[in-house]
């Protein structure tokens, strides 16, 4: 079936449902975040989405340590024209209201391009709202940009309670999209359903990210695989997260981070069978019980983004907790176990922590990085 295309936002542009997202291309020595980038491999994947009908493309100054901007841009040269591509304004390197200009023009030169088509201000909060935007005039800053063509749209990716998404919706009216972290798991968390709502109610186009939650919802423990193999429709575990998203008319783009080819062959056959309103109500039956399972097993809410990267004491804070997660939702600590000793070398171990909490002001779900790494190297570490 062919890609299918929703009318993105006020905009007279309809985009693909299916979003390439650049954070986790391949990388040459396995490591997720890695600026490494396996470039052959990682352009073959974006000309295989594009060919497909895949037009919107999403990165961020961050991400695979600058490199993924700089990857994006040589893979679209030559075909700029066919797609919208979207990355972000790292806020949390502003520390002037000239900087936005800075970060912006070596992202051009990163992409290649003259414009950008989205900009966001990446991963606000509150704070990061009042400190930085408000504080460096950051939107009149973007007014500018907008008025000069550099960028053509403007919006923002947002890690935060309902409340404060509220105050950044209502605080600047030429919003067109908004980010949200959404999946049928984050229904409650950050902006969650009522933050879809809400921006849809106000003409936003909503892009979601994370739709399988850092891959969690993608590898399901036996108990959820066996209930979605019991289904009368057949689908992976991949594609019910992914179906549940697009059922939702509200939903204009889901973000894919895709890492090797199969899963943007999987995922493009996805969205071309993507519809709203679909589900019946034993496929919402199916998604609560899934949703019951996963709650009870739920430990850290690690979605393996890598904001918390580089720890100055070399820790690999996603490597490990990943690990920890999975003794409770597979319920195999003995595997865990042995997963740490073999795949996180000493120097990267949960006890290597110093407790500086740098990583904490850096990650996007609020997690208290220092509290849990002994707890972690406890558990896997047999202590």
């Amino acid at each position: 079936m062919s890609m299918q295309f929703r009318k993105f936002g006020r905009t007279d542009w309809n985009a693909s449902v299916l979003g390439f997202g650049c954070m986790r291309l391949p990388t040459t020595d396995g490591a997720a975040i890695s600026a490494k980038i396996n470039e052959p491999e990682a352009v073959r994947m974006i000309h295989q989405a594009l060919d497909a009908g895949v037009n919107y493309f999403d990165t961020a100054y961050v991400y695979h340590e600058g490199a993924s901007e700089v990857v994006l841009g040589r893979a679209l040269q030559g075909r700029r024209d066919r797609v919208k591509i979207a990355t972000k304004c790292p806020v949390w390197l502003v520390n002037a209201p000239a900087d936005f200009d800075r970060l912006l023009q070596e992202q051009l030169q990163r992409l290649q391009t003259d414009h950008i088509d989205f900009y966001l201000l990446h991963a606000l909060s509150k704070d990061r709202w009042h400190d930085t935007v408000l504080r460096h005039h950051l939107l009149e800053k973007a007014d500018a940009a907008l008025q000069d063509g550099r960028i053509r749209h403007l919006g923002f990716s947002f890690h935060d309670s309902y409340e404060s998404f509220t105050e950044i919706v209502n605080g600047y009216q030429r919003w067109t999209f908004c980010q949200i972290q959404y999946n049928y798991l984050d229904t409650e968390n950050q902006a969650g359903a009522k933050g879809l709502a809400l921006a849809a109610a106000k003409g936003l186009a909503v892009v979601v990210m994370e739709p399988l939650l850092g891959g969690r919802l993608a590898n399901p423990p036996a108990t959820i695989r066996q209930l979605i193999d019991r289904h009368p429709v057949k689908r992976t575990a991949a594609e019910w997260a992914l179906q549940w998203l697009w059922d939702q008319p509200e939903v204009s783009v889901v973000l894919s981070g895709m890492s090797n080819f199969d899963q943007v062959t999987a995922n493009l056959a996805a969205a071309g069978r993507a519809r709203s309103h679909s589900f019946e109500a034993r496929d919402f039956k199916l998604i609560a019980e899934l949703q019951r399972i996963y709650r009870e097993r739920a430990v850290i809410p690690c979605t393996k983004c890598g904001y918390c990267m580089p720890c100055p004491n070399g820790v690999n804070i996603p490597g490990n907790f990943e690990i920890y997660n999975e003794a409770f939702l597979h319920e195999d600590v003995p595997g865990a176990r042995f997963k740490y000793g073999i795949f996180i070398p000493a120097p990267a171990r949960a006890d290597q922590c110093i407790t500086c909490h740098n990583c904490e002001d850096q990650c996007p779900q609020k997690i208290p990085i220092s509290d849990w790494l002994p707890k972690v190297h406890a558990l896997l570490a047999g202590v």
